[in-house]
């Protein structure tokens, strides 16, 4: 099987908890550190107790997905032959990290983030555990707990971790509220760069903006900055949020997004993020548009999959007098020299081609003027 779940949540326990419960041996790696060879070495004792004892033998894997293809294939056989039971923990989404020969002979489990309550009680476990927490040697108010609890932000690893540095500090075995307020000040929200609550997160900000709601925008852009996210990485992805969900229904999108990235480099925290929580909530509520976006991703498309058509010869530069004998730029009209600088039904595609049309303004913001032009160089071209 494999747990998939935040840090702190239990996965290693849990592990424990089935060989115990199973009486099968129990071999723990990390695949941070170990390779084939410490496989290869828990084969062998796996087969060892096979034969000694007749007893299972558990291989838990801490952050399987650190290891390659190569290496997950490696113990893929012992699984199969019933050598090892194999359970292995990951943070990250197995779907993309975990090979799918792991995957087709696995059972991913999602384990959630524990909730305050659950802290709660696991804290007080350990003030009570004489013989591997505090057993009763500190006091501490159930405030204090409390704090502990919720600044853990649902890992359990970090709520002992945070109650262990304050007993460290306590005078005389009494845990103070002041002492435990300035071990958990440190503290922050999961966010965890480059991982699962990384693009979660992301994508909670992207999506909060499309729908224009910039209160849950904001939350977003919070949540992020209080875990610890570069703020100039947010800004180029409002940048970005600007042109593929705004585009022209509101161009002043994208410059407000660059000036805010600007004032984030010159400024620093907290002045320029700011500058970038004004650029959410005006993204947030501007008129949304995914024309452009949608009308790049086509001619992309068309670009790649036509080949290289050449450029129409009244479309090409004549710099050169042999360039003009050619034929280069011949019969180019000009459109400053036309009625209200149009070259009606001048063609721009190569001649290999017919016309496509890629942008359809929405009919929001100024794509509604837009349009408005846009059909009339039609009308105007048909009746030519």
């Amino acid at each position: 099987m494999v747990l998939w779940g935040p840090p702190g949540s239990g996965k290693t326990t849990l592990a424990r908890m089935l060989a115990a419960t199973t009486e099968s041996h129990f071999i723990g790696l990390s695949a941070v550190m170990a390779g084939v060879k410490d496989i290869r070495a828990a084969v062998a004792q796996a087969r060892q107790h096979r034969d000694m004892s007749n007893r299972g033998t558990v291989l838990f894997l801490d952050e399987v997905h650190r290891f390659n293809k190569a290496q997950q294939d490696a113990f893929l056989p012992f699984v199969e032959d019933g050598t090892l039971t194999f359970i292995g923990a990951t943070t990250e989404n197995p779907s993309f990290e975990l090979n799918n020969a792991l995957l087709s002979r696995a059972r991913v489990y999602v384990l959630k983030v524990l909730d305050t309550a659950d802290l709660v009680a696991i804290v007080g476990r350990a003030l009570a555990d004489e013989e591997r927490g505090l057993g009763g040697r500190v006091t501490i108010s159930d405030e204090s707990v409390s704090l502990i609890a919720a600044s853990a932000d649902g890992d359990a690893r970090r709520a002992l971790n945070l109650l262990e540095l304050s007993a460290d500090l306590a005078d005389g075995g009494a845990v103070t509220d002041a002492i435990v307020r300035d071990v958990a000040s440190g503290s922050r929200r999961r966010f965890d760069k480059q991982g699962e609550y990384f693009y979660d997160q992301i994508s909670a900000l992207h999506k909060s903006i499309r729908g224009t709601d910039p209160d849950a925008a904001l939350y977003w852009l919070m949540r992020m900055l209080d875990g610890g996210c570069e703020p100039l990485y947010i800004a180029r992805r409002l940048v970005r949020i600007a042109s593929e969900d705004i585009g022209n229904a509101d161009p002043r999108s994208l410059q407000l997004t660059l000036n805010a990235w600007e004032a984030q480099e010159r400024l620093g925290s907290p002045e320029g993020e700011l500058a970038i929580a004004q650029a959410v909530v005006y993204l947030a509520c501007a008129p949304k548009s995914n024309a452009v976006y949608v009308a790049s991703k086509a001619a992309m498309e068309d670009a790649r999959g036509r080949g290289s058509l050449e450029v129409p010869m009244h479309l090409r530069n004549a710099p050169t007098r042999l360039m003009k004998e050619l034929g280069y730029g011949e019969k180019y009209r000009y459109a400053h020299d036309e009625e209200d600088a149009l070259a009606v039904g001048e063609k721009y595609f190569p001649d290999d081609m017919s016309a496509v049309k890629y942008y359809h303004p929405v009919p929001r913001g100024l794509e509604i003027k837009i349009r408005e032009k846009l059909d009339e160089i039609e009308r105007r071209s048909k009746e030519k």
